[in-house]
């Protein structure tokens, strides 16, 4: 995680991920401004580029060909990157409430999440037919009809409703598309059916006659059938029902008509037009909300209405990014004029395109290879990114221009002098009591004296017939998201006492959070231990006590006390493997070598998704199953990597063991940025552990070998297990939840050798379930 150079003293927010704050995004990583954090929340970790789309569906280009990935353009601009989907705005409290975590507080808000059709206002439409947005889910309902039309023979009947340059567009990619893998299946392309509904009375009605006849002679040559003035009034399963008492049979239905804002706008106290969108000035921002801006579909300029066009969203990105920069250092803003006209290259789905500009009209294969040129060139721009650079003395590039009031600067000042040490470094008390006072730790009848009733230190009763189990784990931030990061050090601190096959009793929270104004600091801490005390709370652990300090980076560690049977007969321990048993990893593994790569800028966002989805993921049912299941011996895989840990169960149980390099199952991208040869800080301490392979030398080239090594973050359990008990517990694993779980080796007599692991690569874990 990039930290940053100056106390964070203001916040700009942006909901979206649209073509404005894209360009917003690099516009500030070109030019940092001290003091000033970016956050970006959004749903969807990739966001397509119009332009581009019917080019994918027409399968010219491939899904990283058409998609930013905002993750890592945010890590580029040294912003913050929420996973989240905003649903409502506190303007009094000035913060963004989200759907599934805590508001996020904005000193300067945008708003650049595109237009949304209304289906709802035709009956049925919502339930039958597929809004081409949100495009995430409309690029689902293709790859499935892609898949149906290419397995299923027989006729298919696709109808697109809408006669603009986006419905025409897409309805020539998609026939262009099928009809070529029909083709390429030695099938007749005849096969499919098309048809466009428009209620205009002539299609493409934004562009000269001369365009417009050109895609009625397209669409006519390619057998595709024209319904204008045409109002589809519903829809029903496999037909459009219209307005004159006409019905038109549809297998699938496309809505590409019909935008408007996002439903949840209505309930802010934003300004928006008849249709839901947005209304701003000149200078992109709110009419009626002077802190809040907003670009692209969603924003109507009441001094300048425009069409909807993605270029109007993309010229928009500068002058937004600008005029927030103003807006937080006191400078006047600066309005935007859009064009009057602008060039539409519009392609007709077999690398063919026309040029439209007021009366200009061009077609050739020549204008698609312009409009390639020009697509791929914008979206460079984004996705190839310089590498990140190190800091070289800590120091802020230079002074600050936000404008703060008068205790602010008091704050401020603080901040950037030396610090004290000792308890002078404590985060203040007003300060931890705000953030705390909303977070309700789960109660529990041991603890006598802790967060409810505060005093030195926490108080707790062992039950009777129990005895305590205790661990510690504590590690600097790796993601910029404190929400997330909360809930993956929560995780990654139980996983020692769920391993043990204890029940999580209590928790004591120590914390560092970087210097800056009391509100900053406040709402780091509340969004940590918000996310944090969900994992705890979902374990029935008791957070009794903590201490938060001043610190350069963001960290977080939990002293965890358990509970088990103070006979210990109940205990997993590390030394209880037995020949003959097999090994079962409950996660898959590479979370080192994926978050080395993506503070290099050189892992997919999506990779990134899935590690921190499976470090979320907690080993508390596993570690129950694995126990219902005859679990011989357990650990939890942290920093030791794969082979660290096993090396710790095989001495205790005096065993050896064989792995299958095959069957590891690895988190997407891993193997990639490893053979990239992007490997954690931690991996030589821990490669120095390869003189327990037997015959390393031999496996030193396999591609998977590095991730052995691999120092792993709320890692997964790995499991003896009785062979005959291993189908049962997979198959209750997966059930679970844990839907990668797999075996991955097994335990052998100790032999003479003096390494005590061996490596296959035969898919081990197959042979044995087949057995």
């Amino acid at each position: 995680m990039q930290q940053p150079d100056s106390p964070v003293l203001r916040d700009i927010v942006l909901v979206g991920g649209g073509h404005s704050h894209v360009g917003v995004l690099k516009r500030f990583a070109m030019r940092p401004e001290p003091g000033v954090r970016l956050t970006l929340i959004c749903r969807d970790t990739h966001t397509p580029y119009s332009g581009m789309l019917p080019g994918y569906i027409a399968g010219h280009y491939t899904f990283d060909d058409v998609h930013i990935d905002l993750r890592r353009l945010a890590e580029f601009a040294g912003a913050r990157f929420l996973g989240d989907e905003a649903v409502g705005i506190d303007h009094a409290g000035q913060k963004v409430l989200c759907r599934s975590r805590p508001p996020v507080p904005y000193d300067r808000l945008s708003i650049n999440i595109g237009s949304t059709p209304r289906v709802g206002q035709v009956e049925g439409a919502g339930e039958h037919a597929v809004p081409v947005k949100p495009i995430h889910r409309f690029n689902n309902r293709w790859r499935t009809l892609l898949e149906r039309v290419k397995l299923h023979p027989g006729t298919t009947r696709i109808a697109v409703v809408g006669g603009g340059a986006g419905g025409v567009e897409l309805l020539l990619a998609m026939q262009y598309r099928l009809r070529k893998e029909l083709a390429a299946q030695g099938r007749n392309p005849e096969e499919l059916v098309f048809q466009l509904l428009t209620r205009s009375t002539r299609i493409l009605p934004t562009h000269n006659a001369r365009v417009r006849a050109y895609f009625e002679r397209v669409l006519n040559r390619r057998g595709i059938a024209i319904h204008t003035s045409t109002e589809v009034t519903s829809v029903d399963v496999g037909r459009l029902c219209c307005d004159r008492g006409q019905w038109h049979a549809a297998d699938e239905i496309v809505w590409v008509t019909d935008a408007g804002g996002a439903a949840w706008l209505r309930d802010t106290h934003l300004a928006l037009d008849e249709e839901g969108f947005i209304l701003v000035d000149a200078n992109l921002r709110s009419v009626s909300d002077p802190n809040i801006f907003a670009a692209g579909d969603i924003a109507n300029q009441v001094d300048y209405p425009r069409e909807k066009a993605g270029v109007f969203a993309v010229r928009q990105g500068r002058p937004l990014a600008d005029n927030l920069r103003a807006a937080v250092i006191g400078r006047p803003l600066k309005p935007y004029r859009p064009q009057t006209r602008w060039l539409a290259l519009i392609s007709t789905g077999d690398r063919h395109a026309v040029a439209s500009r007021g009366a200009l009209f061009l077609a050739g294969d020549w204008v698609w290879r312009w409009k390639d040129w020009i697509d791929r060139r914008f979206m460079a721009k984004f996705n190839e990114l310089p590498g990140m650079k190190e800091s070289t003395n800590g120091k802020p590039d230079s002074a600050s221009r936000v404008t703060l009031n008068d205790e602010e600067s008091a704050q401020a000042i603080s901040a950037l002098a030396m610090r004290c040490g000792g308890c002078g470094a404590k985060v203040g008390a007003s300060v931890l009591s705000r953030a705390l006072s909303t977070l309700t730790p789960t109660p529990r009848d041991e603890v006598l004296v802790g967060l409810h009733a505060p005093d030195d230190a926490a108080v707790v009763r062992v039950p009777p017939g129990k005895a305590l189990v205790h661990s510690v784990d504590f590690f600097r931030a790796f993601i910029d998201d404190p929400y997330v990061f909360g809930k993956v050090a929560a995780n990654h601190a139980l996983g020692d006492i769920f391993a043990m096959g204890a029940e999580a009793q209590t928790a004591t929270a120590v914390a560092t959070v970087p210097q800056g104004l009391e509100a900053k600091v406040e709402d780091t801490v509340f969004q940590m231990m918000s996310g944090a005390l969900e994992v705890l709370n979902e374990a029935d652990c008791s957070l009794v006590g903590g201490h938060t300090g001043e610190g350069r980076e963001l960290a977080l560690g939990f002293a965890v006390n358990g509970l088990i049977e103070a006979d210990g007969d109940t205990a997993l321990r590390k030394g209880g493997m037995r020949p003959g048993d097999v090994l079962i990893l409950t996660k898959p593994i590479g979370t080192g070598t994926l978050f080395a790569a993506h503070a290099r800028l050189a892992a997919r966002g999506r990779w990134i998704d899935a590690a921190l989805t499976s470090m979320c993921q907690s080993n508390r049912l596993a570690a129950q199953c694995l126990r219902e299941h005859g679990a011989t011996a357990c650990t939890d895989l942290t920093g030791f990597g794969l082979l660290g840990h096993l090396i710790e169960m095989t001495r205790p149980s005096n065993v050896d063991a064989e792995l299958d390099l095959a069957a590891l199952p690895l988190l997407e991208g891993a193997e990639e940025t490893v053979a990239a040869g992007i490997l954690s800080s931690l991996q030589p301490a821990n490669v120095r552990l390869r003189r327990a392979l037997r015959d390393q030398a031999r496996w030193v080239d396999h591609p998977r070998y590095p991730l052995l090594f691999d120092p792993q973050t709320a890692g997964g359990l790995l499991a003896s297990v009785p062979a005959g008990h291993a189908t049962d517990c997979l198959n209750a694993l997966r059930a679970l939840g844990y839907t990668r779980a797999t075996i991955i080796g097994r335990v052998y007599e100790a032999s003479k050798a003096l390494e005590p692991i061996a490596l296959t690569s035969s898919v081990i874990g197959q042979a044995v379930l087949d057995s």
